[in-house]
């Protein structure tokens, strides 16, 4: 949930902080700080409540020649948003300063025993027990800053990415991580070390990255090669992997937000997602993971998805694609659930974990549970050497690029198309659907891109209407089929940017309770393409106009009857109703962006949200 920028080599460590929290802010914003140590071992701390632009303004512009130094950007777990809560966090005796991402579950059994030897605490935070817990190993065992890190962690119970400065030794950073993303920058020559809780800090310092693995400490000095060990002792030699991100990519590029920059990139992420699977007969999908392991998965028992947020959405149109062509049962599950219970699992299931991040840990969590038991496991991922795609045993990555607005918006059109071009390469391959309606979805996949450059060039319609929603408090969304998990996607969006409640219903649920929720001003977002549930949600339109309820349809753009029959519509290009979710999808998008600017909102960081669920 929180990001973590570090530096350590011949330069001036604030600025390169600074910059990093900046590219990394999108992971939490509740507070920030700086810990920097100066060649005199002199440790110098900033922390405040806000964004990082209120940590800047907070540093100033004195120079004190500090050449290593770790940075915090925060989402609150433990503690409220306070710069006593900030980090970074000191130690008792003020040598020590960490930064924390995770969450330390055994935290209160630790602060007892250290308070029972005589420690004090300042902060609400588990992050404080740790740095505590990391100087009382240190000093009672006489052991180096790494080692005591080292057998600290053997008994903490929980996730952490962690690094910490000592002042004694104004040279070295050490870092670790189990559960929570941490990236190594390697400069030339191994002079200079950066890390970040992702590359977006890192990539315009330096192409050369390590990825550390579960329970690894790593010593970072500046001239030396790093130095990697697991908790318990043994060393590790990591090869620099090449980073191949475009920096532009995490800049806004004249956009007012990333978020609607993001927006405006499906057509491009979507070709970039299907790059070298269609082949250019349009005629076959080619994945690699199907061509190795093509015969565990269509002899498969049934497949389980867990994800969350979006990608849970996502997995419900998933479920459908596969369960229509391949012919194999699918359940969706909830990560946070599905870990938590006693899942009925063996080795004819196939596990199936989206992630954006590749670092979600409920989602992390229940494919360790997957794999525990003897599933098969599958990931889909955006982030390329994420956790959760090292973890399974195949996957796929969607290449859509970063995803910096916290509204996941071309990572769910990405996770949708990725699965449909699952569902079609394993369906030719147990040729278990018709080769023409194979034909036809690749068909109309290749031409995604352009239809959804269509819906982007009618804009204006939507900004109308985000007007009429601006004084609104409630809002439902309906769907059927395929377009079901659309509404709760458009629901999911309104309430991540405006603040406005809105849920997401099956459209013939509505006259099992939610109908009661309905009068004349109570919006009503029907997805209404014309598919085989058409008539049936005509029907449904009818019964909420009955009761006077304002009804948005997101119509084909040859409807003619519902187009007579709402309030106010948006069209789509008419496609396979399969695919149809790519493009119903994109007007709720922009309605939700339009609406949070037209009240003002923070699009790019709402309220209480931040980009990666990397806790519980």
């Amino acid at each position: 949930m929180c990001g973590i920028v570090c530096y350590v080599g011949k330069k001036e460590a604030k600025p390169i902080l600074i910059s990093g929290l900046k590219r990394l802010e999108y992971r939490g914003y509740d507070s920030a700080g700086a810990a920097l140590c100066d060649e005199q071992g002199n440790l110098h701390i900033y922390k405040t409540k806000g964004k990082v632009a209120a940590l800047e303004e907070l540093m100033g512009t004195k120079r004190y020649h500090e050449t290593i130094g770790i940075a915090h950007t925060r989402w609150a777990t433990h503690g409220e948003p306070s710069a006593i809560n900030a980090h970074p966090l000191y130690s008792q005796n003020e040598e020590l300063a960490i930064v924390h991402n995770g969450i330390i579950e055994n935290f209160r059994e630790i602060k007892q025993d250290l308070l029972e030897k005589g420690y004090t605490f300042q902060s609400e935070t588990d992050s404080e027990v740790l740095v505590q817990f990391i100087l009382y190993v240190k000093e009672s065992r006489k052991l180096s800053l790494f080692k005591a890190v080292q057998l600290a962690l053997q008994n903490v119970i929980g996730a952490y990415a962690i690094a910490l400065i000592d002042k004694k030794d104004p040279h070295t950073l050490v870092v670790a991580r189990k559960s929570s993303p941490l990236v190594i920058g390697v400069g030339k020559d191994n002079e200079e070390f950066y890390v970040g809780s992702d590359a977006s800090p890192i990539i315009e310092h330096t192409r050369n990255v390590i990825y550390l693995n579960d329970e690894e400490v790593a010593m970072l000095t500046a001239g030396k090669a790093p130095h990697i060990e697991t908790l318990k002792g043994n060393a590790m030699k990591h090869m620099p992997s090449f980073l191949s991100l475009d920096i532009g990519a995490i800049e806004k590029g004249g956009y007012p937000h990333f978020m609607l920059k993001e927006i405006y990139e499906q057509p491009h992420s979507l070709r970039d997602c299907m790059s070298g699977r269609i082949a250019g007969d349009k005629q076959s999908v080619v994945l690699s993971s199907i061509i190795d392991h093509g015969n565990t998965l269509i002899n498969a028992r049934r497949f389980i998805i867990v994800a969350c947020g979006t990608s849970w959405h996502a997995g419900l149109i998933g479920k459908q694609l596969i369960e229509d062509l391949v012919r194999i049962p699918v359940e969706v599950e909830y990560a946070s659930e599905f870990r938590y219970r006693n899942p009925v699992l063996n080795s004819h299931d196939v596990v199936i974990a989206i992630s954006q991040s590749g670092e979600t840990a409920d989602t992390y969590a229940a494919l360790q549970l997957a794999k525990e038991r003897g599933a098969f496991t599958y990931a889909f991922c955006n982030s390329v050497g994420s956790s959760i795609s090292r973890l399974a045993d195949t996957g796929a990555y969607i290449h859509v690029g970063p995803e910096i607005g916290v509204a996941s918006t071309k990572a769910f059109t990405g996770q949708v198309t990725a699965l449909a071009m699952f569902a079609i390469a394993l369906a030719s391959l147990g040729q278990k659907a018709p080769k023409p309606l194979l034909h036809e979805l690749i068909h109309s996949l290749s031409e995604m891109p352009d239809h959804i450059e269509q819906i982007l060039e009618e804009v204006d319609s939507v900004k109308e209407l985000a007007k009429f929603f601006k004084e609104k408090g409630n809002c439902i969304y309906l769907g059927r089929g395929y377009n079901y998990p659309v509404a709760l996607e458009g629901a999911l969006k309104l309430k991540e940017l405006s603040y406005i409640h809105a849920e997401g219903y099956p459209a013939a649920e509505m006259k099992h309770g939610p109908i009661a929720l309905v009068d004349a001003n109570m919006p009503i977002i029907v997805v209404a393409t014309k598919d085989k549930t058409y008539d049936k949600i005509v029907s449904n339109i009818m019964e909420i106009k009955a009761r006077k309820g304002k009804i948005i349809a997101i119509v084909s753009k040859n409807d003619e009857h519902i187009s007579e029959l709402a309030d106010y519509i948006i069209k789509v290009p008419q496609i396979h109703h399969m695919l149809e979710p790519l493009l119903t999808s994109i007007p709720l998008q922009l309605l939700a962006y339009y609406i949070a600017v037209e009240k003002g909102c923070n699009v790019d960081q709402p309220r209480n949200l931040a980009k990666s669920v990397t806790v519980e």
